[in-house]
Parts: structure tokens; C-alpha cells; sequence
């Protein structure tokens, strides 16, 4: 199978073109197509020859990503589920806020994280996506709201999958997404999010980047998140902890701790108060969710009042908190419930 060309970054191109008897300018050209006029085709390069089309066409192919099922919500959150050239399935999210547009990126097939009460999980992980493949939904919600007059002013890399799992691929989509000469996405408009797997938390801490990091942390201690996310017997608690107290070190940067509200599970407030001693003294942010109801999970959801207590609990502890603002509730927005779906009619 050919390569993708969303898989080449600006230098990668210009080397491929001096590599078939170009100038290196040229790769700069076919960067501007892909990622600034935003064609779907190497025929409509039109300021290229031919001859180098046909080179393109020989040695590239565009991703394909088949439309099977949109759903907008009256929120104004549209999701996506795309077809992959081998038939699986990914789901990618445009989501409408007063500040712009953010899109939420699929990583992997599936996932094999394991966390008990996430759809993504469901009939476990596939296969990684490649970079190009994580490209292709942030540019394909480009040319959507390309129509709009609109454009994507943030990522998220919290769809289905682990990130930190797929790391090479995942930071060269975040190369791509920051170029100053494609997308040019803010570093500071991006946030990748990682159940905790804490080699890689110490890499990305080394990367020196301006890109936010987001943690699944669930619960307020070992044995509780072990229950609830089986990646944490690979990767304990206090391992996570120590990984994110380095990246702090490193960079000056601010943490979120995203914390998923389970009715009777996680959501009592000894759990806040437990959570709080945990966070304190470090720059951090805690983004609590309602848990979103999955059918194949028993689970309940955290009642209203339950929820706005476990916040005061945190706040009156001195720890930044907010409530995540739903988005997509009705349209089963929550990562996997969509592919779930699907899955359930034999496909992949």
C-alpha cells in the first residue's frame, strides 16, 4: 500500500522531491496544497507539472476517510463516523464553543486501556492509527468548516484510544499540527490526554513543548483506580503521580486531572477529600464529568447535587475545579458509543 502523504512532514517532502530529480522548493509547494488550499487529489496541484503529478500519484495516496454516519447535535457538536481504507471504524468530533472551533481526535482502533466504564474499550484495540491518519480528521473537519468561513482553533487528542501508546505517531500528528506553514494550530490550543503510561509521560515532559497535558485519573488512589482502570496495575498510582510531579518540574506547566463521576463508585466526598491531599501543592486543574450512560456498563450516573458537592469539596480545599460542559449528549457523543454501534452490526 502506498504511503500517506498527510504521513510526510514539510522537510520529508522536500527530500522526497530532491529525491526524484526536483527541486527541494517543491516540496514546500505540495505541503501548501495539503495543508493550506486543502485539495483532495494530487491533479488538483495545478501549479506542478504533470510529470510530477504522475511521481506524486505513483508514490502517495491521499487517506481516505468514507463518511458512515454524522449526527449534529442542537448544540451544535457534530460527530463523525469515518470508514478506514480496511474497514475499520474511527469517530472524530467538531465541537462548538464561544471561542472557536475544537475537534477531538481518534488515535488508535479501538483501545486497550480497559477503563470500566469507557465505550472506546469495547471489543478492545485494533490497531494504531498512522500520523497521516490522525491528520486526516483535523483536516477533513478543516474543509468542513471551510464552508462556514470558519476554521479549527483547537485539538483534542481525547477520542478513542491511548495516545502515549501510539506516542511516534501521535507526535508527529502534533509536528504536523503546529507547522507554521500548514494548519498552524497554537500549541497552547492543544491538549493531549493519557490514561497514565508513565514512561512516556517522561518523554513528552522532554519534548519541550508549549502543548498542554491532560491526565484520566478517575480515582484518588491505587486500589480504587486499579478497579476502575486496568492500566494502573501496569502503571500504579504513585508511579503516575511521581511522572507528573517530573513533568511539572520540567516544564512550569499546568496539569488537568480529568475525573469521571460514578454514581456510589468514585463520587462520595471522601473521595474529593482524598483527591484534594493528593493535588495539593501542585499547578493543576481538575475537570470533573458526569459519567455518560453506556449500555454495556452497569454504572450509574452521579446525581446533580452529588456532583456540585464533590466540586465544593475540592474548591473548598484550595483545588481548581469545574464541571465539564456536556456537549453531544444527545447524539452519543461520548468516545466509542458511535463505533459501538456499529460494531454491534458486524462490522469492525
Amino acid at each position: 500500500m502506498k504511503p500517506f502523504i498527510y504521513d510526510f512532514t514539510l522537510e520529508e517532502l522536500q527530500e522526497w522531491a530532491v529525491s526524484h530529480n526536483e527541486p527541494a522548493f517543491r516540496g514546500g509547494q505540495i505541503f501548501d496544497w495539503v495543508y493550506v488550499k486543502r485539495v483532495n487529489s494530487f491533479e488538483e496541484m495545478t501549479n506542478l507539472s504533470k510529470g510530477l503529478r504522475e511521481k506524486l500519484n505513483d508514490s502517495f495516496q491521499f487517506v481516505t476517510l468514507k463518511e458512515i454516519t454524522k449526527f449534529e447535535s442542537k448544540d451544535g457538536t457534530v460527530k463523525f463516523l469515518f470508514g478506514l481504507h480496511d474497514d475499520h471504524a474511527i469517530e472524530t468530533v467538531i465541537m462548538k464553543h464561544s471561542y472557536g472551533n475544537s475537534i477531538c481526535v481518534t488515535t488508535q482502533v479501538g483501545c486497550r486501556v480497559g477503563c470500566t466504564f469507557c465505550a472506546s474499550t469495547l471489543g478492545g484495540l485494533k490497531r494504531d492509527l498512522t500520523a497521516g491518519e490522525i491528520v486526516a480528521q483535523v483536516v477533513r473537519s478543516q474543509q468542513i468548516l471551510d464552508e462556514r468561513g470558519e476554521r479549527v482553533s483547537s485539538i483534542v487528542i481525547m477520542g478513542t484510544g491511548e495516545p502515549f501508546e501510539n506516542y511516534e505517531a501521535t507526535m508527529k500528528f502534533l509536528r504536523l499540527m503546529i507547522h507554521e506553514k500548514g494548519l498552524n494550530i497554537g500549541q497552547r490550543h492543544i491538549t493531549v490526554s493519557t490514561s497514565g503510561i508513565v514512561p512516556n509521560i517522561y518523554r513528552f515532559a522532554d519534548e519541550n513543548t508549549q502543548i498542554n497535558l491532560a491526565i484520566s485519573i478517575h480515582a484518588p488512589n491505587d486500589a480504587l483506580r486499579s478497579k476502575l482502570m486496568p492500566v494502573n496495575r501496569r502503571f500504579p498510582f504513585d508511579d503516575v503521580m511521581e511522572s507528573l510531579r517530573y513533568y511539572q518540574a520540567k516544564t512550569g506547566r499546568r496539569i488537568t486531572f480529568e475525573y469521571a463521576l460514578i454514581g456510589g463508585v468514585n463520587d462520595r466526598p471522601e473521595h474529593a477529600e482524598e483527591l484534594a491531599n493528593v493535588l495539593k501543592n501542585m499547578l493543576c486543574h481538575v475537570n470533573l464529568i458526569p459519567v455518560n450512560h453506556v449500555p454495556e456498563r452497569k454504572y450509574i450516573r452521579t446525581s446533580r447535587s452529588d456532583i456540585f458537592q464533590f466540586q465544593r469539596v475540592l474548591a473548598d480545599k484550595g483545588v481548581n475545579v469545574t464541571i465539564r460542559r456536556e456537549q453531544g449528549h444527545d447524539i452519543a457523543a461520548a468516545c466509542g458509543q458511535l463505533r459501538a454501534k456499529h460494531m454491534e452490526s458486524g462490522a469492525r
